[in-house]
């Protein structure tokens, strides 16, 4: 009998299954649904020998030095820090908007104090910050959210800005000075031989037992267990008893390129008429050293894997229904993006794993064959 059965193999899920196995000594079994370890972090080499990322860049970022240093316990690092350009006007220029975005576009040649004003004198001050649009408007004005954010973001959520909640854009930064590092975090860092060697370390324990294209359906009442770790998508685990969660898909068109170096950055945004929204080239990520190079774009979609969960008031109000389902089945854990309904960064999903692991071992770790016949009438 395991003690634990852990529903996905991506962070939340690997996090758990080697905190429980390697401090506890519980017997674990991880499943998931798809070939692989990883989730959507997942990398493996394309046929041309590149290391590519399959559903689209991961950049890790932390400030979190609990959270760096639980992770290095699996992988060494590549100092990198990331750096993404836009398409707009003909030109490719810095994104978040800085100093040098503003000159070049411009043709102007500002100091930071004089952007300062130059966004004060463009800005549309907002009482009250509401909408993605609003957000921006508020900051930089009318004509850079047009130019930046309004197609990008139509493209991304195939809805307007204005129909978007704050948090969409509030991820974005504006600088005054020439900082054109995409993320300012403490802890910078790509994992030094990739994404899937650190979680093939990381459930290595000997306690730890993997089943891969497997739906965890299909083996509850097969496979004996005590409690249950799901972080698949909450609506799902309860068959869609209200319906059926908004999310944004993305399709990938993965290409290998026959030149060492195809962009001048890792990302470049297309905030434009392009079907698609931004493409990554992925040895900036990696540090690989090839005569070729591997590029990705993305496509937005309506449907497809779950990605993106679309933030609008009416669907944070039907997650509230999911939730108190979840609240009322103690004998599962919920947890990661899908199964809280939140767009989280990779740290922010270690980190939250990480919390639950305390608070398992906080609550005694009571794991019993009943859990398993509750979950048998879910």
């Amino acid at each position: 009998m395991f003690d634990y059965l852990i529903v996905g193999a991506g962070f939340a899920g690997s996090v758990l299954a080697e905190r429980l196995a390697s401090q506890l000594g519980k017997k674990i079994l991880i499943i998931d649904t798809r070939s692989h370890i990883g989730g959507n972090a997942y990398d493996c080499f394309n046929e041309d020998g590149i290391l590519i990322h399959k559903y689209g860049p991961h950049i890790f970022h932390t400030n979190s030095r609990d959270v760096f240093e639980y992770l290095s316990q699996f992988t060494q690092w590549r100092s990198y820090e990331h750096r993404v350009l836009a398409s707009v006007d003909g030109q490719l220029v810095p994104i978040p908007i800085n100093l040098d975005t503003v000159n070049r576009l411009y043709g102007l040649s500002l100091t930071s104090f004089e952007l300062e004003n130059f966004f004060a004198s463009v800005a549309e001050p907002k009482e009250y910050i509401r909408t993605s649009e609003d957000v921006v408007v508020n900051k930089v004005g009318r004509e850079l959210y047009e130019k930046f954010f309004r197609n990008y973001t139509r493209k991304q959520w195939d809805m307007d800005p204005s129909e978007l909640d704050k948090s969409v854009t509030s991820r974005v930064a504006t600088r005054t000075n020439r900082d054109n590092r995409y993320f300012t975090d403490t802890y910078q860092a790509m994992p030094l031989h990739g994404f899937t060697r650190m979680f093939e370390k990381m459930l290595s324990h000997p306690n730890i037992k993997v089943m891969l294209n497997t739906d965890y359906r299909e083996i509850l009442d097969v496979i004996p267990f005590g409690k249950m770790i799901y972080t698949g998508p909450i609506d799902l685990f309860f068959n869609y008893r209200y319906g059926k969660l908004p999310y944004r898909s993305l399709e990938f068109k993965h290409e290998t390129i026959n030149t060492p170096v195809h962009q001048p950055v890792a990302v470049v945004n297309y905030p434009n008429e392009h079907l698609y929204t931004r493409v990554t080239e992925f040895k900036y990520l990696t540090g690989q050293e090839h005569p070729k190079t591997g590029i990705v774009y993305e496509f937005p979609r309506a449907q497809g894997d779950p990605y993106y969960p679309v933030p609008r008031p009416e669907n944070a109000e039907l997650y509230k229904k999911y939730k108190a389902l979840a609240d009322a089945t103690p004998e599962v854990h919920f947890v990661g993006r899908l199964a809280t309904y939140k767009y989280y960064n990779m740290d922010q999903v270690v980190a939250q794993a990480l919390m639950v692991y305390k608070k398992i071992v906080e609550a005694g770790d009571d794991t019993s064959e009943k859990a398993n016949r509750e979950l048998a009438r879910v």
